[in-house]
């Protein structure tokens, strides 16, 4: 009976704001020393399926923008820079990708999709004041 009593009194002391919080700290130091989560292993056997520094070159079919080649990291679904500028965007399990540029006062977008060590697709953005668009095509270095 005593052990009832105690665990009313447990519950009624229960706050849920705490208990969430401990559980995002939880979540957040398991992250840190790399524990995964049972149903994280699955995924993260695919993750790096795209890892690597793929060289992407820039042909331009409409505006005055000139042609350029720039290198992307891809590391687990996250796609950052290899070079200047700052770059986001991310790869799905299906190799579809999209990224976001920005260069001072430029900024790109594109998509696509990467297959093996080479990838296509389409980019639009403002380069230097000048509206262009055009493909892409990327293939990893080995």
């Amino acid at each position: 009976m005593t052990l009832l009593v105690q665990s009313i009194t447990l519950f009624a002391d229960f706050r849920p704001l705490q208990a969430l919080r401990g559980m995002f700290a939880a979540a957040v130091l398991a992250a840190m020393v790399g524990a995964p989560a049972p149903a994280d292993a699955a995924v993260r056997t695919r993750v790096g399926a795209y890892d690597g520094v793929w060289n992407v070159q820039f042909a331009t079919q409409a505006g005055n923008c000139s042609s350029n080649s720039v290198p992307f990291t891809v590391a687990g679904h996250r796609v950052s820079s290899a070079g200047g500028g700052k770059v986001t965007g991310g790869v799905g399990r299906a190799g579809v990708v999209s990224v976001q540029i920005s260069v001072g006062a430029s900024k790109a977008s594109g998509s696509g999709r990467l297959a093996g060590n080479s990838g296509a697709g389409r980019w639009s953005g403002i380069i230097l004041g000048d509206r262009c668009s055009g493909t892409w095509q990327a293939s990893r270095s080995l």
